[in-house]
């Protein structure tokens, strides 16, 4: 029996986006509440910016 690419293409994918999930709110819970903020203050500003990337191309 051949498994279909296309049928265990979509479970990889939601699995690897939970993964990273899981790793960056292990990393925010692990982090110093100082580096925690920083990240958090700067988020707009990188947000703002990749949008600025996306818009030019």
């Amino acid at each position: 029996m051949m498994i279909d690419l296309l049928a265990v293409l979509p479970i990889a994918v939601l699995t690897a986006l939970v993964l990273a999930c899981v790793v960056c709110i292990v990393a925010l819970f692990r982090a110093e509440r100082a580096d925690t903020v920083a990240v958090l203050k700067a988020l707009p500003e990188v947000v703002a910016s990749l949008l600025r990337f996306r818009r030019r191309q």
